[in-house]
């Protein structure tokens, strides 16, 4: 255990030679860190998991300088030794050298706070420039990292099955707590699946020597934006996190800029990883350790919930945090590796455009809008009302016809660049939906329809209330309902496994988790 009196000790400015004016006390789950002026001092909790062992303090000093040695890679100038702390002849702990060690330090030097690339990005200071040279450092640091045959076993395909198999049978006991059960299954068939579907792929990546001794916790706070760049606080406890493939390491960093809101710089740093890596094969596993490194952050954050001193407060902010993590873990595990071609199909008011949007971010999935479509084919605002009879002016079957056709040419247009795409539109003509049934066919694709579909107590009310959004590009009414409703010809050509309906006035979200199961695992099928 720690030396009793250690942490207080450390909290004192005199306990440092330099006589710092305060020193600020930050702990992690595995260490105190100790704000002393210009300078940081790291102490290694007495910690056994799963994972770590610092439980002897022979253990402490070989991390401690494992630290330094692996962190002088990217940041030589910051880690400056391990010190050794000793107790006095009055038995208080002691930077001076003594005969009694009781404790290792690292000693670092101190990073600005407002240069770390998290807080830049914040700001909108970190432009397409910046994440350039991060990308050019990353993937400078890769090429030269150490690889060979004790490296590359970690990048096998059982060891990473273990990794995986690991998260899973430690966040059991965390299932309906910060994991859904529903993603919890997902994400786990997901990575079964994809491990099966790509093995040759896995033997490629040892083979092409992409198995390094990476940074393996690559993440914005550990990224400082000075005059150089400076990345710091790699994994030292553990060789098995820190040997893997660099696309491991390049998924934690864009899962991490996604998770803070940032996902276009994200995409920016990626192309330029690509550029200067030449690693063409990256993309294709991305999302797969993407889905894995935001799965241990909500596996570690959840371990806190263990503190028994934890405020309620703070649990629940906890909480709160690993959800959103397993929840970003699902989402990346959803991600169509394919482009597919998705219609909606209903009437006015069945919540069309609120699924295809819950879906799409599921999917990583393009939305062609008709109703913003039609109008910008008219030089019209969104917003712009065009309160015409039903089947008139711009709802004329001429017109809709011309909506329908640009929609397919922009579907094609995307697809053919790999992305998959929702139409948003009404789809109440059969040969509008047979139309996108053969541009599918002729590109190769998969096809969907999703039927929404809605009481129609509850579409007049969302209706009623959509008149009085000037936001919505829509225009239908309820005066309208019907007459579209009568004009609907019934969805009877679409094979049954390629369509799916969705009842909006109960519980769509249900619907929804079953829908991207489905078509998920159905790539592997």
């Amino acid at each position: 255990m720690t030396h009793p009196r250690l942490i207080e000790t450390m909290k004192m400015p005199g306990f440092y030679p330099h006589h710092p004016a305060d020193v600020e006390l930050i702990q992690t789950h595995i260490s105190y860190v100790f704000i002393a002026g210009d300078f940081v001092y790291k102490v290694k909790k007495p910690l056994r998991f799963d994972f770590l062992d610092f439980t002897t303090l022979e253990k402490r000093k070989f991390f401690c300088k494992e630290e330094v040695r692996l962190n002088k890679r990217l940041a030589p100038d910051t880690y400056l030794e391990v010190v050794a702390i000793s107790l006095d002849s009055q038995g208080n702990p002691t930077l001076q050298k003594g005969n009694n060690i009781i404790d290792y330090a690292v000693r670092m030097k101190k990073l600005p706070q407002e240069r770390m690339l998290k807080t830049l990005l914040s700001l909108g200071l970190a432009g397409e420039d910046i994440m350039d040279k991060v990308a050019e450092k990353v993937a400078k640091f890769h090429q030269d990292a150490q690889y060979g045959r004790h490296i590359d076993v970690r990048g096998g395909i059982e060891n990473i099955r273990r990794n995986n198999e690991e998260n899973f049978s430690e966040t059991v006991t965390y299932i309906n707590v910060t994991i859904p059960e529903y993603q919890y299954r997902l994400i786990a068939d997901y990575v079964k699946h994809f491990l099966a579907a790509n093995k040759t792929l896995f033997e490629k990546r040892i083979a092409d020597h992409k198995i390094r001794d990476c940074h393996g916790d690559l993440h914005l706070e550990h990224i400082c934006i000075t005059d150089d760049i400076i990345i710091f606080d790699c994994i030292e406890f553990n060789e098995r996190f820190r040997y893997a493939d660099v696309a491991q390491d390049v998924a934690f960093l864009t899962m991490d800029i996604d998770f803070n809101g940032h996902s276009p710089c994200a995409q920016t740093f990626l192309q330029s990883y690509v550029k200067y890596s030449g690693d063409t094969d990256m993309p294709t596993l991305l999302n797969f350790y993407r889905c894995y490194c935001a799965y241990v952050r909500g596996k570690v954050t959840s371990f806190r919930l263990k503190e028994e001193d934890l405020s309620q407060n703070i649990r629940d902010d906890v909480t709160k945090t690993a959800r959103q993590y397993f929840d970003l873990a699902y989402t990346y595990a959803a991600h169509l590796g394919k482009p597919v071609l998705f219609l909606t199909a209903g009437l006015m008011g069945s919540g069309k455009s609120y699924q295809a949007r819950e879906l799409a971010q599921r999917w990583n999935t393009e939305i062609i809008r008709s109703d913003v479509l039609r109008k910008e084919l008219f030089d019209l605002k969104p917003s712009d009302r065009r309160y015409n009879d039903f089947g008139e002016g711009i709802y004329s079957d001429g017109i809709s016809t011309l909506v329908y056709d640009k929609a397919l040419e922009l579907a094609a247009e995307k697809i053919k660049r790999g992305q998959p795409v929702i139409i948003d539109a009404s789809f109440k003509k059969r040969e509008e939906r047979q139309k996108a049934m053969r541009l599918a066919g002729a590109l190769g694709i998969d096809f969907y329809v999703l039927e929404c579909v809605c009481r129609d107590d509850v579409t007049r009310k969302r209706l009623e209330k959509r008149m009085k959004d000037k936001d919505n590009p829509s225009d239908g009414r309820w005066e309208l309902f019907r007459k579209q409703k009568d004009d609907f010809e019934a969805i009877d050509e679409v094979p049954a496994n390629r369509l799916f309906r969705i009842d909006t006035s109960a519980d769509p979200e249900i619907t929804r988790q079953e829908i991207i199961r489905k078509i998920k695992l159905g790539e592997y099928s």
